[in-house]
């Protein structure tokens, strides 16, 4: 896919990998539509990216992952402003396991949203144009960490979600391809205070095992990763981003 021109929405945008997804596609020419929950930090990011590539090559829609008619009008406001999307980016998520049934609504649920959403207004089958689903995954959606069991399960189900919804039976229907990326350690946000994300803080030893040998790479690393994707992926595969190295696709045994 050719990235200049094309519209692109991305959930969790206002910050860390979603911030820098957000930068590195508008410098290679796309229009792009900031959707987060944190409306401050959305429109510092709307201001800041507009100065530089205009007004009218980005938007920002506040969006909760977890509110479907919220989420709904993030793609019709977008499709108003900009006329169609062609790349959706799940990327909103939190690593929280003490309040799991929150990380499950955001992680899993809302990546849900965000393809059944993709595939309503992008698919051929429906009227659309076809286009691209990126889904956020993370290391541990290979490698489970122990510390954190219900957040690497909320994160190895993006893998099953890609690899059925990202098969040819699927893209035939409606035209849009669906792929992953699973970044490892990356500077973010995303673990503030370990001790209260994990599900008790008897798990912190366990963390810092899972995590001795993490080499943390920058945002702006996997951003750069994600065009590898978009230019040369194809429907169904998964990316794994670690370390500072260039993406790497994982390979599954087929039955």
């Amino acid at each position: 896919m050719e990235i200049k021109g094309r519209i692109a929405l991305i959930t969790g945008a206002a910050s860390g990998i979603g911030r820098s997804y957000a930068e590195e596609l508008m410098n290679q020419g796309a229009k792009v539509s900031i959707c987060d929950i944190n409306v401050e930090e959305g429109e510092k990011l709307y201001h800041s990216l507009a100065s530089r590539h205009g007004k009218d090559k980005v938007i920002f829609c506040k969006c909760d992952v977890t509110d479907y008619p919220q989420f709904e009008e993030s793609f019709k406001t977008t499709i108003a402003t900009f006329g169609y999307i062609d790349i959706v980016i799940n990327n909103a998520g939190i690593m929280y396991d003490r309040f799991w049934e929150l990380q499950v609504d955001i992680n899993l649920n809302g990546v849900i949203r965000g393809i059944l959403l993709a595939l309503r207004f992008l698919g051929i089958d429906n009227g659309g144009r076809g286009g691209v689903v990126i889904n956020t995954g993370s290391n541990v959606s290979i490698n489970p960490y122990i510390s954190a069991p219900i957040y690497s399960a909320t994160k190895a189900a993006i893998v099953s979600l890609t690899r059925a919804f990202g098969d040819r039976y699927h893209v035939c229907l409606t035209g849009v391809k669906v792929m992953a990326i699973c970044p490892g350690a990356t500077k973010s946000n995303l673990v503030s205070n370990v001790g209260k994300q994990l599900l008790t803080p008897q798990y912190e030893d366990a963390w810092r095992r899972d995590t001795a040998t993490s080499s943390s790479q920058t945002p702006e690393h996997v951003a750069k990763s994600l065009i590898h994707l978009l230019t040369n992926g194809k429907s169904g595969s998964v990316w794994l981003v670690e370390n500072g190295q260039p993406a790497c696709e994982i390979t599954f045994a087929k039955h």
